[in-house]
């Protein structure tokens, strides 16, 4: 369905329609994998092989200042491993410098065309060096370079970003103008978020959706966490 809107008074807008969900399974703490990890990877390939959903991958991460400042963003989701999720970003930017300060983030992805969703609250831990040089090394040429030239959530005035570019360019150019190597920045890295509280979402008619949450037991090890699986209210 279309978004309708209402403008009753010129500082004020309606959104007016009421989305009915429909999802054919039935989610509940007896239907779900025991692992919410492999919950998600169930759910993130059927998502992916319906060609349905545009960007998957894409999802809110939230972080906050010590004080309790929240910020969010939609970030890519890179790689879902034993431990979490992993996402890569430069580490002098705004949501780097939060997660350092205060290593707690949530995360949300949302699949509107099949009426699903993924929440995730956990801890936050920097990758190993290898994996993010094996990743940035798989991107894009411009990507790369981009890596370099930015640096993320600082003002900048126009134009400056351009020249920069083409500084970085010029540089990486000189041995190898066909094929300039382009060789990870310090800066730049992947963050897993290893996560204490996973929650999956069914949307259903009448907003009486379906929704699951695994909570890690306390002690429980992040290599073999230990999970309490509930059944929640709509």
């Amino acid at each position: 369905m279309d978004v309708v809107i209402s403008q009753p008074a010129p500082d004020k807008l309606k959104v007016l329609p009421h989305n009915q969900y429909i999802t054919s399974d039935q989610l509940s703490s007896t239907t779900v994998s025991p692992s919410p990890l492999d919950q998600f990877r169930t759910w993130f390939k059927h998502a992916v092989d319906g060609e349905k959903v545009h960007e998957p991958e894409a999802m809110s991460l939230s972080t906050a200042t010590p004080n309790g400042v929240p910020s969010a963003r939609i970030v890519l989701l890179k790689q879902v491993d034993s431990r979490g999720f992993v996402f890569f970003t430069n580490y002098t930017s705004r949501k780097s410098q939060e997660l350092l300060a205060n290593p707690h983030a949530a995360l949300v992805l949302y699949w509107r065309e099949i009426h699903r969703s993924v929440r995730v609250v956990g801890r936050v831990e920097k990758i190993p060096r290898e994996e993010s040089e094996e990743y940035f090394q798989s991107r894009p040429l411009g990507s790369r370079l981009g890596a370099w030239a930015s640096k993320q959530s600082s003002i900048i005035g126009e134009g400056e970003l351009d020249a920069r570019l083409k500084k970085v360019e010029m540089r990486f150019s000189q041995q190898n103008p066909s094929d300039p190597q382009v060789p990870t920045p310090e800066f730049w890295g992947g963050w897993r978020v290893v996560p204490d509280e996973i929650e999956f979402w069914s949307g259903k008619p009448s907003r009486l959706h379906d929704r699951v949450r695994y909570l890690r037991v306390e002690g429980s090890s992040d290599d073999q966490p230990q999970w309490k699986i509930d059944r929640l209210a709509p």
